[in-house]
């Protein structure tokens, strides 16, 4: 029987949560780059888990990030299935231009809120990409694409340290301003807690309470669930995972283990908030994951399976 507490807790969590799936791209873009026939078989394999929103591929230069070298036929090729929605990952009006060629109409651009990360991912100031940024945010516009705001480093720097909310909240003010749809935290080496969570979503909020908030969970540090319950009692509604733990950043000492998709709907499920996701479909498709990439995965569910799987008693 539930105390009261409980209770308290069930009731101001939402009856359903939106979980984008990045596996393809922010997942595979920190491993050895695998054949394009693999990342085909593993985006089609997700597509058909009951996921709602993929991160398809990300269009930036061979030369920066090998792993998405082959994204035009990689999409090209990938198996579109209805009511999923597809998004890919731009660097630079370049990149923008590439992913409206192939057809996207969601796209996300990526800054960090630490100076010093920026400039490692992509050789510029914070402000001089956000002065990118808002002219990309026409460009996508005037093509009738959405414009996503990721906002990298956002709990923390791997070199600068703790990264101050408010610094955060000023970047969210300044794309807002220049009309993104839509930002993203991203936890870029697991820095975040729940107490962080919590000071970073409660400053935004604050000053741009319609702009609406997707939280990107890295479980570095094993606080990737936490992170992501404390965020949910905020009304917070929609998270990044990466089907069987994949991924990183390339331009992060220690950036290893993205938020595993399986252990988040495991949870979000036995807690009765709904993802429309098929969770033996995405343990199945972790197990693909995981033997395209040819190593372990961190997922705890891809090891154990399920609550509900139980063990046979011998004869």
């Amino acid at each position: 029987m539930l105390d009261s507490s409980e209770v308290n807790l069930m009731a101001q969590l939402p009856e359903s949560v939106s979980i984008r799936e990045v596996g393809p791209r922010d997942g595979l873009q920190n491993e050895e780059p695998i054949p394009t026939d693999a990342k085909v078989r593993l985006l089609d394999a997700l597509s058909r888990t009951g996921v709602r929103r993929v991160e398809a591929v990300s269009f930036v230069h061979p030369k920066a990030i090998p792993q998405m070298a082959d994204a035009d036929e990689v999409w090209q090729r990938a198996e579109k299935v209805d009511g999923v929605r597809y998004s890919a990952l731009v660097p630079n009006t370049r990149g923008a231009q590439r992913a409206l060629a192939a057809g996207f109409t969601e796209i996300e651009v990526v800054v960090s809120a630490s100076d010093t990360h920026n400039r490692r991912n992509v050789n510029r100031s914070t402000d001089e990409s956000l002065d990118d940024i808002a002219e990309l945010i026409d460009l996508l516009h005037g093509a009738g694409a959405t414009a996503e705001v990721i906002v990298a480093t956002s709990f923390g720097c791997p070199y600068e340290g703790d990264v101050d909310p408010r610094r955060v909240a000023a970047i969210v003010d300044r794309v807002a301003r220049d009309g993104a749809d839509r930002v993203a935290f991203g936890d870029t080496t697991g820095m975040g807690t729940p107490r962080r969570v919590r000071e970073l979503v409660t400053a935004v909020r604050d000053r741009n309470a319609h702009l609406p908030v997707l939280l990107h969970f890295h479980n570095t540090r094993g606080t990737a669930l936490a992170n992501m319950l404390t965020a949910m009692e905020l009304g917070v509604t929609e998270f990044d995972a990466s089907v069987g733990g994949l991924g990183g950043c390339p331009y992060a000492p220690g950036a290893s283990g993205n938020l595993a998709t399986e252990e988040a709907v495991h949870m979000l499920h036995d807690m009765g908030v709904d993802t429309g996701i098929d969770l033996d479909a995405l343990i199945e498709a972790a197990e693909l994951a995981e033997s395209l990439v040819g190593k372990k995965l961190p997922s705890g569910v891809l090891r154990a399976g399920p609550r509900t799987r139980l063990t046979p008693l011998p004869a």
